[in-house]
């Protein structure tokens, strides 16, 4: 057994609100192995008809992701939509300034929306707010929402597509903040333009909802002006507010590694008190919500891409390769969000595939799972539902960066429809198992069906096409007994405790 102990207690009346499933979703940007060798490889032996490779669908239908976020990032912010719609023969190449390669445009919205359909996606369509402005986007939202009778709804058709696709949700532009964006812009500048084009869009369709850009990270010199400037502008317009924010452990220390999901957590909280002022200052009663549409761990290959040849297609650009540790921040981010899951609506763990993704790829061979994606997978499969307010009790420990971490970062998803109850826990302690008593005698007759661990001796162990190193089993210690659920959790372990009506 173990000295330490943890208690918890679940309510059902404890709520912190309905899970959006938008929070699961994620993003594919036209930038290194994400489009051109990941979701779209002609030549490989597992390609439809359309070029999609079969392999990587059914790992992204395993996730089951509700969200695709679409064409970028810092790509959006020079990418002409019209460049990629119509005879893909006809189609030119450009260079991409935002990552020094060459784009083909093999693929572009009608072939993005096709492969989405497949694996089960929405779109969360971006427009380019950097070189482009108003007229292109609203161009775009007629394109692919106008049912037809009009200029670019009936190109759509002519490119073979009748049907309007109806895309629901668009982020106008993609981190203005920067200066390394092109068109970078100071927060009025972005605002008025993010206003008017948020204006227009909406004419065109009154039932998009839209997703202003944030702050490109919690560290930006501008962070918080730029969020309640952009808001000022933009409150009557919008619906969400973004977040990025990505996470190394560059230093090699792993107690300060998986405590930065506090740091999440206190991003998420600022910037909602950041919109409350905004609806304060304007007395208004709309409340905006929070998009935090990218988000990972990244840092495993800075030094490789500066070695990347300019100008080239689709080389091999930000593929990180997780170890144990990142998949335990993951699941520690993933908890940390579903807490917010009130005001935090919209999720996209940035990127789907090869490019710093739970998906990778071989060129011409097998498709593989990196360890982020088993926390992604049961949180997405099992955390449909309400998102519960646990009363936690747990040691707690000091690190280089935080003080008065808990070993226990933990919350709970209640499916009433499904008659589920799922707890998703991380164990931080590096050296010692946590034993949970979990109080649940509000959940009558419920009863545990499985305990999914993944753990692993190598803190830094990988995953690879050979090998899966990192991988969950069900061997999980959790039982029911008078209304109490006990478990010990392995030391450095991730745990889904899935729960069901007898």
């Amino acid at each position: 057994m173990t000295a330490n102990k943890a208690k918890m207690i679940l309510e059902k009346d404890f709520k912190v609100g309905e899970i959006d499933n938008r929070i699961y979703g994620s993003f594919i940007e036209h930038l290194g192995r994400a489009v051109y060798g990941g979701v779209f490889e002609p030549n490989h032996p597992e390609a439809d008809e359309n070029g999609f490779r079969k392999d990587v669908i059914n790992l992204v239908r395993e996730l089951q992701v509700p969200l695709v976020r679409y064409p970028g990032g810092n790509f959006v912010s020079g990418y002409n939509w019209e460049d990629g719609v119509g005879p893909v023969e006809s189609r030119p190449r450009r260079l991409d300034l935002a990552w020094r390669t060459t784009e083909t445009n093999e693929v572009g919205t009608n072939e993005f929306m096709k492969w989405a359909k497949l694996v089960g996606a929405d779109v969360n369509m971006a427009v380019n707010l950097g070189t482009r402005g108003i007229d292109a986007a609203r161009n775009l939202v007629e394109y692919c929402n106008h049912p037809g009778g009009s200029y670019y709804s009936d190109l759509r058709a002519s490119h073979g597509v009748k049907e309007p696709y109806n895309i629901k949700t668009w982020c106008l532009g993609n981190e203005m903040d920067g200066p390394w964006q092109i068109g970078h812009k100071t927060a009025a500048e972005y605002g008025r333009i993010a206003q008017e084009a948020a204006k227009v869009m909406k004419w065109v369709d009154p039932s998009i909802e839209l997703v202003a850009c944030g702050s490109s990270h919690r560290n930006m010199p501008t962070f918080a002006d730029w969020e309640a400037t952009v808001l000022d502008h933009t409150y009557d317009h919008v619906d969400y507010i973004s977040l990025h924010q990505y996470y190394g452990n560059q230093s090699n220390d792993v107690a300060n590694y998986l405590a930065l999901s506090l740091e999440m957590d206190d991003f998420i909280s600022s910037v909602i008190s950041i919109a409350d002022y905004v609806k304060a200052k304007k007395r208004s009663k709309k409340k905006i919500n929070l998009s935090f549409d990218e988000w990972n761990v990244w840092y495993h290959s800075n030094e490789n891409d500066k070695l990347i040849e300019p100008w080239s297609i689709a080389p091999h650009q930000l593929e990180d390769i997780y170890n144990f540790e990142d998949a335990l921040l993951v699941g520690c981010m993933l908890i940390t969000m579903l807490k917010h899951a009130d005001r935090l609506k919209i999720a996209c763990l940035a990127q789907l595939v090869n490019v710093i993704a739970p998906i990778m790829t071989e060129d011409n061979g097998p498709a593989w799972k990196q360890t982020i994606f088993y926390p992604y997978m049961h949180t997405s499969v099992y955390g449909r539902g309400v998102s519960l307010n646990p009363i936690v009790s747990s040691p707690k420990y000091d690190s280089k960066d935080f003080t008065d971490v808990p070993y226990l970062e933990s919350t709970a998803v209640y499916n009433e429809e499904k008659e589920q109850l799922t707890i998703f826990a991380v164990n931080r302690h590096l050296e010692e198992g946590l034993l949970l008593e979990c109080d649940i005698r509000n959940f009558e007759d419920y009863q545990v069906v499985e305990h999914i661990v993944l753990e692993n001796d190598d803190i830094k162990a990988e995953n690879s096409a050979e090998k899966q190193k990192v991988e969950p089993h069900t061997n999980g210690n959790a039982e029911w007994k008078d209304g109490i659920i006990t478990a010990v959790l392995p030391k450095l372990s991730w745990n889904v405790i899935r729960l069901e009506k007898r």
